[in-house]
This record gives C-alpha cells, sequence and structure tokens, in this order.
C-alpha cells in the first residue's frame, strides 16, 4: 500500500506520516507523472481551449507528483535521514523532468496561447492565473527553437541535482564538527543553561563528562558570545566559517556550475544575466535598480558601522588589553560592551521566554490582530515527534481557517536556520472545491534540558514571529486558485508579513500578553522593556551591513560573466570589499555554506530582505500611529496584504493597504541611521 498513491489522508485531509515510508516516494513520484501526461494529454485534446480546461486544468495536472514531492522536499530539510537523503538526485531530475515535458511543449503551449489571446469573460484573478502560466512557459523555454529546448531541458536537469547536492553538503559539514570539552574551566562564561545542554547532547552522543559544542545555531551562537576562552572562539568560529570550502564536503566546484548554468539559462532565454531573468517578476524589476537600492543603504550604514566598529576595539582594548580584534571576538566583546552600555544582559530574559509562553503569546497576538484561534490536536499525524499540530479558527464565528504544524528543535537530520512552509495551499482542488491551507514552520531553537524547559534568547523568540508572519500570510490566504494564493507573491514582497511581526516585540502591550518568568510567574519588569528597547538599535550599522554583505555577494555571483574559471575565495574577497569589516581569512568563505542562495529561493534576491524591510518599517508606523489593534487597519493589512496572496501586483495590494507608497526612510527612521 503507497498512501499517495492511494491518496490517503488523515483528518482534516492531513498528511499522513505515519503511513508513509522512504520506499513510497519513488514509486508515488513516477505514477504521478504518468498521470500527469495523461492529463496533459487531455488538455492538448481540447478543440477550444478555455480558462477552465487548459489553465485551470494545467493547475492540477500533477497533484499527485506535486503532494509527492512536496512532502519529500520538505522532510529533506526538515528530517533528512541518509535514507531519505539517498533519493534527492532521483527525486529531482524526475520532476525537473516533467516539468520540461510540460513547458518544452509546442502544442500544449498553443492552448495556452490561444486563450491568452481570448481572455474576454474572465475575471482579474483569472487573468491573473493565466498571464502567470502564459510567462511561466515563456520564461521556461516556449518560444525557444527545438535545439535551444533540448539544451534547456538538461541544463535544468543538472540544476536541479545541485541545489540538494549543495544543501547536504552545508549540512554533512555542519554535522561533521564537534567541539568536545571535558576541562570545566573551558566553559567559563557560558551562561549554566548553556552549558547543561552541551552536557545532554554530548550524553546523548554517548560521551561521558563531556560538553559538546556544535556548528548548531542555539549552541555555536552563545558560545561565541559568552565563551571566555579566545582560542575555542576561533576555533568554533574558523570551521563555521570554512565549512564546504575543501575536502569531502567542497561545493566550490558546484557553485560554479550552478552559476555557469543559471548565466547559460538565462542566455539562451534572451536575459543577459540570470539576475535579469530572475528581477523581471519582482519589484525591483531589473539589477541596476537593486544595486542602487543596496549601494544607498551601504552609503548609509557603512560610516555608522565603521564608527560602531571603532567602538568596539576601544571597548575591547580597554576591556582586555586586546590590540587586534578578529571576527571570532566581535559577539563576544558586543555583548559585553552591551551590558556596560545598556546595563543590559540578554541571558536575563531567558526566564521570561519559555517557549509554551512565547508560543501561546504570538497565538495571542493573532488573535487580537485579526481575531485567530489556536487549538493544540493530537489526532494529525507527524513526521517526527517534536512536531506540534494546531487547529486555526476564526474567533467570531469559529469557522476553519487551516493547519498550522511546528517544528522548533535542531537534530542532525535538520537543515539549519527557520523557515516556513506548506503541505497544503488554500484554493480550489481539482473538484472545485475549496481546500484550507496547512502551514509549517521549521526552526533551531535552544532545547529544553533536565533542569530547565525551552528557554529562548530575544534573538529566538524574533525568529519565531517572523516565521509567524509568513505562516499567516499562508493560513489567511483568501484566493481562488492556488498557484496565487498564501506566499506565491514577489520574492522581495513575501518577507513584508515576516518581518512586519518582528516589530511588535518592541511594545509592552504585546510583551506583557507573554512575557512572564517560568519559575516566579511575574510580568517582565518596565526596566528591562526599556533596556530592551534603547539596546534594539545597538550595532543597527554593523547589522545592516551585514546584510548588505549578503545581499551584494548574491547579486554579484549571478550578474557574474564567467564563473567557470572563477576562483571562489578571490571573487567572494572583491565582491563584498565595500561591505567587509574585517580582512579576508585565507580558507574562510561565505558563499561556500550560503544556502540561501545556492540551494534556496533566493538567487539573486536575497537583497528582498533590505527592501521589505522598508514595506515593514512603513507598515508597522501606520500602525504605531492608529493604535498597535487598530480594528480598521488591522482588518486592511488581512484583507488587502494578507488574504491576497498574488493576485495583484504587490504594490496596488501595499497601496490599497496603506493609502500610498511606502516611505523609502521609514527603514532608517526605525534603525536610528537618520
Amino acid at each position: 500500500m503507497n498512501p499517495f498513491i492511494e491518496r490517503k489522508v488523515g483528518r482534516l485531509g492531513s498528511i499522513p506520516f505515519d503511513l508513509i515510508k522512504n520506499e513510497h516516494f519513488i514509486p508515488a513520484i513516477k505514477k504521478g507523472i504518468e498521470e500527469g501526461h495523461e492529463n496533459l494529454k487531455k488538455i492538448k485534446e481540447v478543440v477550444t481551449p478555455t480558462f477552465d480546461n487548459t489553465i485551470f486544468a494545467l493547475e492540477h495536472v500533477s497533484d499527485l507528483l506535486d503532494k509527492a514531492s512536496g512532502v519529500y522536499f520538505n522532510l529533506h530539510s526538515a528530517e533528512a535521514t541518509p535514507e531519505l537523503s539517498a533519493l534527492a538526485s532521483e527525486v529531482s531530475v524526475l520532476c525537473s523532468g516533467f516539468s520540461s515535458d510540460i513547458f518544452l511543449d509546442q502544442d500544449l503551449f498553443k492552448k495556452v496561447q490561444y486563450v491568452h489571446e481570448h481572455q474576454e469573460g474572465l475575471n482579474s484573478e483569472q487573468k491573473k492565473l493565466l498571464d502567470d502560466t502564459y510567462k511561466a512557459f515563456v520564461r521556461n523555454g516556449a518560444l525557444l527553437s527545438d535545439t535551444d529546448k533540448e539544451k534547456l531541458r538538461k541544463i535544468d536537469a543538472e540544476l536541479s541535482q545541485l541545489g540538494p547536492k549543495f544543501a547536504d553538503n552545508v549540512l554533512k559539514a555542519t554535522n561533521a564538527f564537534e567541539l568536545k570539552i571535558t576541562n570545566r574551566e573551558d566553559l567559563e562564561g557560558l551562561p549554566q543553561m548553556i552549558q547543561d545542554a552541551a552536557f545532554v547532547h554530548a550524553k546523548e552522543k554517548g560521551y561521558v563528562n563531556t560538553w559538546l559544542m556544535t556548528l548548531d545555531a542555539p549552541s555555536m551562537v552563545p558560545f561565541l558570545k559568552y565563551s571566555k576562552k579566545r582560542e575555542l572562539r576561533e576555533k568554533v568560529w574558523r570551521a563555521y566559517s570554512s565549512r564546504c570550502v575543501s575536502g569531502e564536503f567542497d561545493n566550490q566546484g558546484i557553485i560554479k556550475k550552478i552559476i555557469s548554468l543559471k548565466k547559460e539559462r538565462s542566455n539562451l532565454l534572451g536575459f543577459e544575466t540570470y539576475a535579469d531573468y530572475v528581477l523581471e517578476e519582482r519589484m525591483a524589476q531589473n539589477k541596476n535598480r537593486v544595486f542602487q537600492f543596496l549601494n544607498e543603504l551601504v552609503q548609509v550604514s557603512k560610516p555608522a558601522a565603521q564608527r560602531e566598529l571603532q567602538e568596539l576595539k576601544d571597548f575591547a582594548k580597554k576591556k582586555a588589553n586586546l590590540e587586534d580584534l578578529r571576527p571570532w571576538d566581535t559577539a563576544y566583546f558586543s555583548e559585553l560592551l552591551q551590558k556596560e552600555k545598556y546595563d543590559f544582559d540578554e541571558q536575563l530574559l531567558r526566564p521570561y521566554f519559555p517557549l509554551e509562553k512565547v508560543i501561546q503569546g504570538v497565538f495571542d497576538v493573532a488573535s487580537k490582530l485579526y481575531q485567530l484561534t489556536f487549538k493544540p490536536v493530537q489526532d494529525i499525524a507527524v513526521y517526527h515527534p517534536d512536531v506540534k499540530t494546531f487547529e486555526v479558527h476564526n474567533k467570531n464565528d469559529d469557522s476553519y481557517v487551516g493547519l498550522f504544524y511546528c517544528d522548533f528543535f535542531p537534530r542532525s537530520t535538520k537543515k539549519g536556520g527557520a523557515w516556513m512552509t506548506d503541505f497544503r495551499k488554500q484554493g480550489l482542488n481539482i473538484d472545485h472545491k475549496i481546500e484550507e491551507p496547512h502551514v509549517s514552520i521549521v526552526c533551531n531553537f535552544t532545547k529544553p534540558t533536565p533542569q530547565e524547559p525551552s528557554l529562548l534568547t530575544f534573538d529566538e523568540v524574533s525568529t519565531l514571529f517572523h516565521e509567524f508572519g509568513h505562516s499567516l500570510h499562508g493560513l489567511l490566504s483568501k484566493c481562488t486558485y492556488k498557484s496565487l494564493s498564501g506566499t506565491s507573491v514577489y520574492w522581495d514582497f513575501v518577507e513584508l508579513p515576516s518581518q512586519f511581526m518582528e516589530n511588535f516585540l518592541l511594545e509592552k502591550e504585546v510583551l506583557d500578553l507573554f512575557t512572564v518568568h517560568y519559575k516566579t510567574g511575574e510580568k517582565i519588569p518596565q526596566e528591562m522593556i526599556d533596556k530592551l528597547k534603547k539596546s534594539a538599535r545597538f550595532h543597527a550599522g554593523l547589522f545592516s551591513l551585514r546584510q548588505l554583505n549578503f545581499a551584494l555577494l548574491d547579486m554579484k555571483w549571478y550578474t557574474l560573466e564567467e564563473a567557470e574559471n572563477v576562483d571562489v575565495e578571490k571573487f567572494e574577497e572583491e565582491a563584498t570589499q565595500e561591505t567587509r569589516i574585517f580582512e579576508p581569512i585565507e580558507g574562510m568563505n561565505m558563499s561556500c555554506g550560503f544556502s540561501h542562495i545556492f540551494a534556496g529561493g533566493y538567487s539573486a534576491g536575497y537583497y528582498s530582505y533590505k527592501w521589505a524591510e522598508v514595506l515593514d518599517a512603513d507598515a508597522f508606523e501606520f500602525f504605531k500611529e492608529k493604535g498597535l489593534f487598530n480594528k480598521e487597519v488591522t482588518s486592511s493589512f488581512r484583507q488587502n496584504v494578507l488574504s491576497r496572496g498574488g493576485t495583484e501586483h504587490p504594490m496596488n495590494l501595499y497601496k490599497k493597504f496603506r493609502g500610498r507608497e511606502p516611505d523609502p526612510k521609514a527603514l532608517l527612521r526605525r534603525d536610528g541611521l537618520i
């Protein structure tokens, strides 16, 4: 019995993870492709193409394939056992091949073209889906010659394998590093909670009387921030910064191949660079505008970052007689400086942020903003015992909104970072019935220990609010067609709902909803909130410059003329010259572990974070002006931004909410840079 092929579902149409085994994926994907070809044949046989028999039919041409491959790739990120990972290449090639079969089929394109030329009687959402479908064919080679179509097919097949291989290398390189501490003196400076977590992790690995530090964020970040042992900080920093630069998991060759193939693909389609290809379907529109946008921010951020760095160097010299501040020192001395300037110790916040309370807090914020309720449920199958599930309803009439999954803790089978994804998009199914969304967030938070529950840092709380913002974009979708619903928007708009949610965490009205000491039950003191708000702009220039460094590196990779013979290390050194704050160190390379742009959706799109920051800062100013939970404003944001997906151009949606275009200076005001 194959649960995919037999269309098995759990309650609410949920994925039956309890029935799914690794051996089910390939047969289900092959069956899905077989059914897809049968459905394509039916579309091509229609005499008079219409929206329903062509465009809507294409939307559901491969539902079985989409479900099986969607579950596979979600698990490949969140629960990538060696057995599951071994299937990645075959799954990718099969999916890429079928995608090419669709977009390179001339007869099929003629049907789409006919509907595109006969749009009479279609509503705006139908026209948007039709336009998107037509563009997808053109942007995937429908207008190419047969020879060039075959070239494109081969390129796409190869690219489909390279991204998963890059990500797999990063995961394996991350897991390969272990810092085993057996001398208690080497723990000096580390908060007790971090020590306890390291001891538990070591015990789980079978190590006796050992504290284990890894490159997972809940271990590495506090180690670099609090460890007094400079030589150990350096060891951890170098291990992280040299991932996949050489050796068994070397990604340099993969980077050059990805860049070369994407350039070749873009040239075939008539674009000068891959960035030109990507930006045709973005708010920013072209690479010149992106570079101008980023460089304008550099002009403001760099002087601030230089002042902040000099202050940090002076402080390190005064505090520890350190003459030569290095990258592995910045987090440590920044933490000490922040304590001295603001009398603020981030670790003192942890007891007020037990994970369960923070989860309830983000639910309470959603309830006050959008009148939602979240009910924990136990009868939905999950892919790992850590995963929790919730039913989401509208508070006013108890109508069902969707299903919400949460997966919070790191493990060796999960890639680093945090992300939102879905197992089912909102919109019409093949039977013309609206299906509610099934949305998931995946994070890597501090795990509980036998002594304490999971107590989050403020950064981790911000991450939860960020990913939850993405989730609301998916859950509150009210679109007709799945291809346009939820987060199916321009990539430089998709971070607005997520980054927008982070703003609430500096508001006492919001913090009072959920911040209570896990032992005493006391509310977070006003004095601590004041210190948090004052310290929020601490090193704003350095943080901004860091993001701009990533964004410019991404853009320079994807506007590169020729990558085959490029020296990856030297290229990065030159590309980041204007945004680096330290001289390059041989063997250290950010690109080789930059999964966002080589194995994720941010190729030529990392600038989106800064672009969306302008939007979210401007949007939140409106909320502050009218009242955080003003019903008119919250209703407008839900109706015009969160519920409309990609049914209109994002600037139109934003203007419907805000009444005007965003003010670019809103971000600089928020960060205190002007």
